[in-house]
């Protein structure tokens, strides 16, 4: 249902976010990242140990896109 919208401000938006005024059927908002960490760095609890003596975190990736954003309409 068609409907009048008043005066809108934006203070402030993130870079996945969507803002929509109206009608909509489906809103995908679309976000990707990559991480690179070495050993030990996302362990939690209380009696954690890692034993690594010769750490080195690789960051090179052969592949151009791990997974491709499909847009559709």
């Amino acid at each position: 249902m068609p409907g009048f919208v008043g005066a809108v401000q934006i203070v402030s938006m993130g870079s996945s976010g969507v803002f929509n005024i109206g009608d909509v059927f489906q809103v995908h908002p679309v976000s990707t990242s990559k991480v690179f960490a070495g050993a030990g760095s996302f362990n939690t609890g209380d009696r954690v140990e890692i034993i690594n003596h010769n750490s080195a975190t690789y960051t090179y990736d052969a592949d151009l896109m791990d997974q491709p954003i499909m847009f559709t309409l």
